[in-house]
């Protein structure tokens, strides 16, 4: 099959009152929905990540798109899910397992803030109402930092307790802080995810290695063209480079 091009878009946070030292993560629900509006005139249709690589994969709409929300702020559910159900759009929601209901306890060290973290009532009516659910470990740690045993106990614990909770296999996972490397892939790959989500940013392909996906970090501090900058058309020739590039990451990542 043809390799596709699948831009994923990265957000965080989406918030009617942004703090300053998070700008850069938070997008205001007036903003998201001037971004949904212009990727649905733009004939850009969401799809989940199952669609493109998992056991219910079928074909893709023309301009597939993937939308993503890592973290699981509880300002996501409030302010995110209702813009994209006007739009009659799905997304992929990302959470902290062992965090649930609680606050972004990494947070306070890294920038001084801390939010409210989705309970699992939230995360459950994600689930019922079509979106994707998916793991970000228990804790939020830089799993790349971790033993083998912990990047495992930390993707691994995860998975089983979100499934648990919303009674639906969880397939999906994207690496906290970005913290990536090939022994992170491997345990995500032993833990039974079929993808991961990178920080790296860039589009990615239907040829991509699944569990190293770029995504295009979709950010409060950028200038209203930058959106619509990055989903321009993807020519052929640079969806080859994307697999040429991906191909040696593979190889130098196991080495």
């Amino acid at each position: 099959m043809a390799s596709k091009s699948l831009p994923i878009l990265m957000y965080h946070q989406i918030t009617p009152a942004p703090d300053r030292v998070f700008r850069k993560y938070a997008i205001t629900p007036s903003e998201f929905d001037a971004q949904m509006t212009w990727v649905a005139a733009q004939g850009f249709v969401p799809i989940h990540l199952d669609d493109a690589f998992g056991p219910t994969r079928r074909p893709l709409p023309a301009k597939p798109i993937v939308i993503t929300f890592d973290d699981g702020f509880q300002d996501c559910f409030d302010y995110a899910v209702p813009v994209l159900t006007a739009h009659g759009f799905t997304a992929t929601f990302y959470v902290v397992a062992g965090l649930t209901g609680r606050r972004s306890e990494w947070l306070p060290a890294e920038k001084g803030v801390e939010y409210d973290l989705m309970g699992w009532d939230s995360i459950r009516a994600l689930a019922d109402a079509g979106f994707e659910c998916g793991g970000h470990s228990m804790t939020h740690p830089r799993l790349a930092r971790l033993s083998p045993d912990d990047q495992e106990r930390e993707l691994g614990d995860s998975r089983r307790m979100i499934e648990d909770q919303i009674g639906r296999p969880v397939r999906h996972v994207a690496y906290p802080f970005g913290s990536f490397d090939a022994s992170v892939r491997d345990a995500a790959g032993h833990c039974g995810y079929l993808t991961g989500c990178t920080v790296a940013p860039g589009v990615a392909t239907t040829s991509d290695d699944p569990l190293a996906l770029a995504r295009i970090p979709v950010c409060g501090t950028d200038a209203p063209l930058a959106f619509t900058a990055h989903l321009r058309p993807i020519p052929a020739w640079r969806l080859a480079g994307h697999r040429a590039l991906d191909t040696c990451r593979s190889l130098l990542a196991r080495r």
